[in-house]
């Protein structure tokens, strides 16, 4: 058998259709060759030996012959790849661990291509008759499945995978060859973009051409007022912004260390937490780092108490999908807007009894209440709000008429909005500030009755 390094694909932002390609989930894990004889090796793209961390995989051996396939080595968790844990797995030395660790999160090799079969190589075939071969040569498998592509339809494929949560989509040519360790236009990755609002807290040391300016910022978030370190960003910066940052920086520097966290280099510089840095970046890990974060623009219209943890934490909405026809209802279906942390909506809702609706932006939806009587503006009094089920952020724009036999029909329209300042969320307490366009006071929420999703809302003495 001959050994191969596998091909790459180029980025681009905006998902397409077109006759001739077909598209493919991006799968979040080890991208691995495998070669499949007598015996089964399965190689890393630094030509790492993956079988031993992953001995499940070796069923191959049982659903094909003499063949070098190219596929992905995931890890799923709760619907979809799971990063974190296909790296976790790969660094496990230990047999007993690692036996442990199939029984407990068993990997999945995704085959999406096929190089070579009986010796022959087939790389210089068009990828249409590489699939053909590929799927009568080889048998899915307990931890070995072929990907199946879609065809023409990479636009709703894309919102069909981002709404999914999935990282994004690979479009690749039929008629195009397999060109090892080449990044082909052939091949193309459509990745979601995520972006969040970091507060600046400090930065590393420059080196080289930076040794005048700084080597990366170092990052946080805001939980319930306290600060979050969620990682550095080195990358993104032109010249001018370099200089410019710095110059900022410099006026900002104090003794103060925030953060202590072991991957923060020794000999930082800690800042006054002023500076808010638009970063974007591919993914949350468990521990709350930023994935491959790159540096967008400073925001200077933001302030940085506002940048809140909840940007970058997720809830489902299934219960809202459920709820609703999207054939029918002019309501956002959701899964592309990006939250700003701390926004808020209140909307006039015209139904069947009208009322107020109240909504939060907390971990990446709106947390909802419809409040019968409206927001009070007495400290005197209490009103019934009653939660709901999350609605996703691009509600927060939403004005129309929800048509009749729809959950929630009737007339909305945008009664206030704005940004709030979180003071304290617990579960049966929550205490903000709102900043909106007509309110700008305390107020606070208290579950009175869990079962009925009953809560009192109430303006706070300031």
């Amino acid at each position: 058998m001959n050994t191969y390094k596998p091909m790459l694909a180029n980025s681009i932002e905006t998902p397409f259709d077109a006759p001739d390609w077909i598209f493919e989930v991006k799968w979040d894990g080890i991208r691995a060759i495998a070669y499949v004889n007598e015996v089964l090796s399965l190689k890393s793209r630094n030509g790492k030996e993956l079988i031993n961390n992953f001995p499940e995989l070796s069923e191959l051996l049982n659903l094909t012959s003499n063949v070098v396939l190219d596929g992905e080595i995931i890890v799923m968790r709760d619907g979809r790849s799971d990063f974190q844990e296909v790296v976790h797995r790969n660094q496990l030395s230990n047999r007993l661990e690692i036996e442990k660790a199939q029984k407990i999160t068993p990997a999945i090799y995704v085959i999406f291509d096929i190089l070579e079969k009986d010796s022959i190589s087939l790389i210089d075939e068009p990828l249409k008759k590489r699939l053909d071969i590929l799927n009568r040569v080889v048998k899915q498998g307990k931890f070995t499945t072929i990907s199946i592509p879609v065809h023409e339809h990479g636009i709703q494929y894309y919102e069909t995978v981002i709404k999914r949560d999935f990282e994004g989509i690979i479009a690749k040519k039929l008629s195009s060859t397999y060109q090892p360790d080449s990044r082909s236009s052939d091949w193309l990755k459509i990745k979601r973009v995520k972006s969040c609002d970091c507060v600046i807290f400090g930065y590393t040391i420059g080196e080289g051409v930076r040794k005048d300016t700084f080597g990366a910022l170092l990052l946080g978030l805001f939980d319930e007022g306290k600060p979050v370190y969620v990682g550095r960003v080195g990358t993104g910066f032109t010249d001018l912004e370099l200089n410019q940052i710095k110059q900022k920086l410099d006026e900002l520097i104090i003794s103060k260390v925030w953060f202590t966290d072991a991957d923060i280099p020794p000999g930082s510089t800690w800042v006054k937490p002023q500076l808010v840095a638009e970063v974007g970046y591919q993914e949350i890990s468990r521990d709350l780092r930023l994935r491959a974060p790159r540096f967008l623009r400073l925001r200077d219209d933001k302030p940085a108490e506002l940048c809140s943890i909840i940007q970058v934490k997720t809830q489902k909405l299934d219960e809202y999908y459920a709820k609703r026809d999207f054939t029918v209802t002019p309501e956002p279906t959701g899964g592309y807007t990006r939250g700003e942390g701390n926004s808020f909506v209140i909307q006039e809702h015209h139904s069947r009894l009208t009322h107020w609706d109240l909504r939060l932006e907390r971990d990446g939806v709106y947390v909802s209440w419809a409040i019968p009587k409206g927001i009070p503006n007495d400290v005197n009094e209490k009103r019934l709000a009653i939660q709901t089920e999350d609605h996703p952020l691009e509600y927060g724009g939403f004005e129309g008429i929800i048509p009749k036999g729809q959950y929630g029909a009737g007339k909305v329209t945008i009664w206030d909005r704005g940004f709030y300042l979180p003071i304290k969320w617990s579960n049966d307490k929550i205490e903000i500030i709102f900043a909106g366009e007509r309110l700008k006071k305390r107020y606070e929420l208290i579950l009175i009755n869990k079962e009925k999703n009953e809560w009192l809302i109430f303006k706070k003495q300031t």
